[in-house]
């Protein structure tokens, strides 16, 4: 097996939670365990394939735990696994930038809408 080299350490961090859905897939788990369909509604434009692809790769990396019900019908709830718990304070820094962006956009002149907080 060859070695893996990163030239900066961020690289490795985009590796695992980078691209479009996986920032607001952890975002979304931050306060708690969320079953895939609510999951899905609380994502505007996700497709179910991607949000499965999406919740599987960050399973297989440790940052999401899936946890199965022997229920009738089966219910599934992902969260957050300790590891992705690391994550927390990443997340919240995105989070409260993203609120700074909106607002300079909208001083900017800008119409934009946060539906949530």
């Amino acid at each position: 097996m060859s070695e893996k080299i990163y030239n900066i350490a961020v690289e490795a961090t985009m590796e695992v939670i980078g691209g479009k859905w996986k920032p607001i897939i952890l975002c979304n788990l931050r306060h708690g365990a969320v079953r895939p369909g609510e999951l899905k509604r609380q994502i505007s434009g996700i497709s179910q394939k991607m949000l499965t692809q999406q919740l599987k790769e960050l399973e297989s990396a440790h940052i999401v735990t899936r946890k199965s019900y022997n229920e009738v019908p089966p219910r599934v709830e992902y969260s957050l696994s300790e590891y992705g718990e690391s994550l927390s304070t990443i997340m919240d820094s995105l989070c409260d930038w993203g609120k700074l962006h909106i607002q300079t956009l909208k001083n900017q002149g800008q119409s934009v809408t946060l539906l949530q907080d």
